[in-house]
């Protein structure tokens, strides 16, 4: 075989590889928007049923469903980041080995650098700050439905 085919079809692959990791992000993104839309609607029907009704079964309800979601979203969050990293980052580091020039290696690094001296605010880690907090909504709402409820039988 000759060397030049060789170096096309590694760049070939490594072109490839790098399309599908950027579709794969997108993915992550859109996965993102659903479950903040989705968020956002519980916490919108919280409201409404906190508003309507004096029951506090409802609201206890949507707020466990609302806990589990965000839970969903948490681990759904670690998993593309995982597999962004594992899979797509290492496989393009790999063949990066056998091109001329490494950018992805070299993004990395410039990364690993900025993240280190605290220049960087990556979005993984603000997209987790924000389901631990929107988590720490459906605990509160929780704890203050059960109390009331159990306020509400202690006067019975």
């Amino acid at each position: 075989m000759d060397p030049k085919d060789e170096k096309y079809l590694i760049l070939e692959q490594y072109r490839i590889y790098s399309e599908a990791k950027e579709k794969f992000i997108d993915r992550h993104f859109a996965t993102n928007k659903f479950y903040l839309v989705l968020n956002i609607i519980i916490l919108i029907a919280i409201y409404i049923l906190a508003t309507l009704t004096p029951q506090y079964t409802p609201v206890l309800v949507m707020s466990v469903v609302g806990f589990a979601t965000t839970l969903m979203w948490w681990m759904n969050i670690d998993s593309y980041q995982i597999l962004i990293k594992v899979k797509y980052a290492k496989v393009l580091e790999f063949l990066e080995t056998q091109l001329p020039q490494q950018p992805y290696h070299k993004e990395y690094a410039d990364y690993v650098q900025m993240k280190k001296n605290k220049n960087l605010i990556v979005f993984g880690d603000f997209q987790k700050v924000l389901t631990l907090i929107i988590a720490c909504i459906y605990t509160v709402v929780c704890i203050y439905n059960i109390a009331n409820m159990i306020k509400f039988q202690m006067m019975l």
